[in-house]
């Protein structure tokens, strides 16, 4: 036997090394992100020496903590970076009517710029086989769709477009607020952290599904479902209660726009809120578990926003007749074309 052969056959005959079976593979933070989390600490820790905290209030010492948590608060009226006229209004305003340029729409707008733009290069040029970007937005479409019509069923189909698009201008709304330096510098804000701007979304969604509802309706047959004035027919009690349920519904409709806006701007007001307080008291290391929760929620309040708007607009559409209409076809298919009833008609 050569000695090539016996080399060959002792590297055969090597032992491999023994494995655990009952033990469980685990995630562990690969260097390069303890490297970051580790970074970020270090910032925060020089820029609390570096930039010492000065009180808004003119003072000469900044007392800890109650001075610091109002140095990274931000009241709840917008900045106004380019004012048209009027009386600016106070900083503790919640709700405003200035003509001005916000912070808050300056950043909407570079928003929009960028969800418009994204959206156009991950599809422009599509193929039948597509790209990695043409691939994760059909991916992220396809989701959604299924998501919507799951949820709102198949009259929800023609307003997907709608959904997504809300979806994600509101998700991106959410998210920039966690972006540097957003909430660091004068002339950019989160805009669902404005009250203002979620108040305008609520409005537009209000707008769409009132008029898909009459487009769909027509006039009369949308303001029946508030109105049912038909149904005096069958009595005059049975009128007045549905009179009086109509009215409720009509009063229902214009709560919708301002549960919409308040839920997206408590949420994501208070979220910053908590951030920058947590983030003043324990300087770096909780306020990085902290934002990936926000991640998390910010990303759920954008999808139920676009979803009640989804299924507001599908509600909108369905005529309170549609109910009757089944009752009747169940009747015809009952009886027979000599005119005698098969079965009782339920």
């Amino acid at each position: 036997m050569s000695s090539e052969q016996l080399a060959t056959d002792g590297v055969a005959a090597a032992p491999e090394p023994a494995v655990d079976p009952e033990r469980k593979p685990g995630r562990r933070l690969s260097p390069p992100w303890l490297a970051l989390i580790g970074l970020v600490v270090v910032l925060d820790i020089l820029a609390f020496v570096a930039f010492p905290q000065i009180s808004k209030a003119g003072a000469a010492d900044c007392a800890f903590p109650a001075c610091f948590i109002e140095n990274s608060l931000e009241f709840p009226a917008p900045h106004t970076v380019i004012d048209l006229g009027g009386t600016p209004p106070a900083a503790t305003d919640l709700i405003t009517f200035h003509p001005s340029i916000s912070n808050t729409l300056i950043t909407m707008w570079l928003v929009i710029a960028l969800v418009v733009v994204g959206a156009a290069l991950m599809v422009r040029g599509a193929k039948l086989i597509p790209g990695r970007g043409q691939n994760v937005f059909e991916t992220v479409y396809e989701f959604l769709s299924d998501f919507g019509i799951g949820i709102a069923g198949p009259a929800a189909r023609p307003y997907i477009p709608i959904f997504l698009a809300a979806f994600l201008l509101i998700l991106f709304d959410n998210w920039i607020g966690l972006v540097p330096p957003v909430g660091k510098v004068e002339f950019l804000r989160a805009p669902s952290s404005d009250v203002n701007i979620t108040i305008g979304m609520a409005l537009v969604s209000f707008l769409i599904f009132h008029i898909e509802g009459i487009r769909h309706l027509g006039l009369g047959g949308y303001l029946g479902k508030f109105f049912p004035i038909y149904e005096f027919r069958n009595g005059v009690g049975a009128g007045i209660i549905a009179m009086f349920v109509g009215l409720i519904e009509l009063m229902l409709e214009f709560v919708k726009p301002v549960t919409l806006s308040m839920r997206l701007f408590g949420n994501i007001y208070g979220g910053e809120v908590a951030l920058g307080v947590i983030t003043t008291l324990t300087i770096g290391l909780i306020p990085i578990f902290l934002i990936g929760l926000e991640l998390m929620l910010n990303a759920i309040q954008a999808l139920i926003f676009s979803i009640l708007t989804l299924m507001f607009i599908v509600l909108a559409i369905e005529s309170h007749h549609e109910e009757e209409g089944h009752v009747a076809e169940e009747a015809v298919d009952a009886i027979d074309g000599e005119g005698h009833q098969l079965q009782p008609a339920h």
